[in-house]
């Protein structure tokens, strides 16, 4: 599904959110974006339930590496690939250590 606006701030609100409380270099699950949206949020993502943002909370994710801002991790190793669809398994995230946060904020 393809998110407007307002559904990716969303998204990004409780990404920025949780990234804000680890320190570089704690990572977080994006599951853990995912179980933070309450049923109102879930409803204005058209989402039944947590799993059915997953794809949408990764590829976020993979736009705000693409720009700096986070890096992917998997096996506790910055991901190299060139696209999301080049990753299987679980991935982490966190921001990259060049990043300023109040940027985001």
């Amino acid at each position: 599904m393809i998110l407007d606006h307002d559904q990716e701030e969303i998204l990004r609100k409780h990404l920025k959110a949780l990234l804000g409380r680890r320190p570089y270099p704690k990572t977080i699950c994006p599951s853990e974006v995912a179980r933070a949206l309450d049923q109102e949020e879930l409803d204005k993502l058209e989402c039944y339930d947590w799993r059915d943002c997953m794809e949408n909370v990764r590829n976020l994710c993979w736009e705000m590496r693409a720009f700096g801002v986070v890096e992917v991790l998997q096996k506790g190793e910055v991901v190299k690939a060139k696209s999301i669809d080049e990753i299987i398994g679980p991935i982490r995230v966190r921001y990259h250590p060049d990043h300023r946060r109040q940027e985001m904020m």
